[in-house]
């Protein structure tokens, strides 16, 4: 496992950086705090003082990570992953950040459900193999390289640019068409992190309706729909079930 707390110099540029100003004095007691109550082993303190941050509005993928390496030390395999994943959104390429998420799976007890065949993997390997962030950047090249080439043709007639302007033009409209899918899908499929080290998933709204699986802390969920305390969570496509809201982290 890999540096399990990020520099307590850098976050606290961090976080003066978010606070601005004079306003930044709390936040970062707040922080060395949990640092220190983590570096002392002492890790509910540490979480409480992540947390506090976390629910104050600070949005930082190192926060996170901290947060979630705090929860793993505490043997909450849960909230360790959900914080991780949350992690992943801001910093997906963060090499310490993968290697304790890798990790923590590896603690897992539910098989990862296969959400997309691999056929469709094999098809559409730039998806899976890139960040949306590193998708983005690369249709945004793309498109700056497309429309140069066409001015240049357009007022200097280079017409032996035209093979190289088809290329620019099916790999800019690819990966444009993957970066808006991106957004969409992040925007629309809500997905969420089993918390509880076992959970059952039952046909209906209360204890009472029929048990239909259990799951375990850590298992990725797609969420279907949300209704009062209860989500609709797909883990396969032939298991889907009601659990509480509170079972089940969003992410």
């Amino acid at each position: 496992m890999r540096r399990w707390i990020s520099s307590a110099a850098a976050m606290l540029l961090i976080v003066a950086t978010l606070t601005g100003g004079a306003s930044a004095s709390e936040p970062a007691r707040i922080f060395m705090d949990g640092t220190a109550a983590y570096r002392n082993g002492d890790w509910p303190a540490a979480i409480e003082s992540f947390r506090q941050l976390a629910n104050q509005g600070i949005v930082n993928g190192r926060l996170y990570y901290n947060l979630g390496n705090a929860y793993l030390k505490n043997d909450d395999l849960g909230r360790a992953i959900l914080w991780y994943e949350r992690a992943r959104r801001l910093i997906p390429d963060d090499p310490d950040l993968n290697f304790n998420y890798d990790y923590a799976l590896t603690l897992t007890k539910d098989e990862p459900a296969v959400q997309v065949s691999p056929i469709v993997r094999i098809l559409f390997f730039w998806k899976y193999q890139l960040n949306p962030d590193t998708i983005r950047w690369i249709a945004l090249v793309l498109n700056a390289v497309l429309w140069t080439s066409l001015a240049v043709l357009t007022f200097r007639k280079k017409h032996l640019l035209r093979p190289g302007i088809l290329l620019a033009a099916a790999a800019a409209l690819i990966f444009s068409a993957t970066a808006a899918f991106n957004y969409i899908e992040a925007a629309r499929i809500r997905h969420a992190i089993i918390l509880p080290t076992e959970v059952a998933v039952r046909s209906g709204f209360s204890d009472a309706a029929t048990q239909l699986f259990v799951l375990h802390a850590g298992t990725k969920v797609k969420v279907e729909r949300q209704s009062d305390d209860y989500l609709l969570i797909r883990y396969t496509d032939d298991k889907i079930g009601w659990v509480r809201t509170a079972d089940a982290g969003i992410i």
